[in-house]
């Protein structure tokens, strides 16, 4: 007579033991997000608040948590060959930190009730966020998504573009003078402002007016980076296209302000309103095209293995 034991379906038992682990991750992250919403409230507020009334500026910093997203959906597969995501307890340390670094902000010396530093406070809880709810594993593939959300998913102040925007500010008034200059049009600088000439009436164009360029500095690196991680995968290529979205940044700034300048010979009030807001948005798109060509040739540097690309 042969006894039949009772088997046990393993390949079942694990899969239901995933879905019980995603499960609990949606469900843990739903909460921490409620809760990051209460917690980190002025700061989310004021943050979108900067985005939505400044959208030439900062508009881009509302799709930059989406941008992040896809990049961990690039990595799904490793991620999913993780669960049971391993929960690491050590998570709730850099929570608490980045927790009482933002009431110390809100609550404490004046100085510290500054934007950017306070945004401090939300990154390292996030981070420490998703440590606890993933584990060590997982934030392999984590990190550079919540780095390129906390980087590039916020405002700058105006306090602080403005120590960093000087020299810009200059090298766009001189490439935009030599530019006009080069057309044929009769311009004087003094400092940062330009003096565009047309029958004998003088024009003024400010160029901190205009635009340092400093923001679309900003976003050009933003897009080198998403660029980089998405279509190369040699860490020299990268560096490269991301470091040269800041001449290309450069020199559009330039041929923008020198565009405004031609402008202006016709109305003054091309420089305000609505108007000077378009033709940054003009400038942006053959910008767009000229970066992905470089891009292109990057690529064709040498040739690129087949596959995703490896995190940075």
């Amino acid at each position: 007579m042969t006894t039949v034991l009772p088997t046990t379906d393993t390949r079942s038992d694990d899969a239901k033991e995933i879905v019980a682990s995603v499960a609990l991750a949606i469900g843990a992250g739903l909460v921490v997000l409620a809760l990051f919403g209460v917690v980190f409230f002025d700061f989310f507020q004021r943050q979108v608040s900067f985005a939505w009334s400044q959208p030439s500026d900062w508009g881009h910093t509302l799709i930059i948590p989406i941008v992040s997203g896809y990049f961990v959906w690039l990595r799904r597969s490793e991620l999913r060959a993780l669960q049971p995501f391993a929960q690491c307890w050590w998570g709730l340390l850099p929570v608490l930190i980045g927790v009482a670094w933002y009431m110390l902000c809100v609550f404490g010396p004046k100085p510290l009730y500054h934007h950017n530093i306070m945004s401090l406070g939300p990154t390292i809880a996030l981070f420490g966020t998703a440590w606890l709810l993933f584990g060590s594993a997982a934030m392999r593939w984590l990190w550079f998504p919540l780095a390129f959300t906390c980087v590039f998913g916020q405002t700058v102040s105006e306090v602080l573009l403005n120590k960093i925007t000087f020299q810009l500010q200059d090298i766009a008034a001189v490439g935009a003078q030599i530019l006009l200059v080069v057309i044929g049009t009769e311009v004087e600088r003094s400092g940062n402002t330009l003096t565009v000439w047309a029958d004998g009436i003088a024009h003024p164009l400010n160029v901190a007016e205009a635009c340092s360029g400093m923001r679309m500095l900003v976003a050009f690196l933003a897009l080198g980076v998403f660029l980089a991680r998405t279509n190369l995968t040699s860490v020299w290529q990268r560096v490269l296209l991301v470091a040269l979205g800041v001449p290309i940044a450069i020199a559009v700034n330039i041929i923008r302000v020198a565009s405004l300048g031609i402008l202006t010979q016709f109305d003054q009030n091309f420089l305000d309103g609505e108007f000077h807001e378009l033709v940054g948005v003009v400038w942006m798109l053959p910008a767009l095209f000229f970066y992905m060509g470089t891009l292109w040739a990057i690529r064709n540097m040498t040739e690129q293995p087949s596959g995703s690309p490896d995190a940075i």
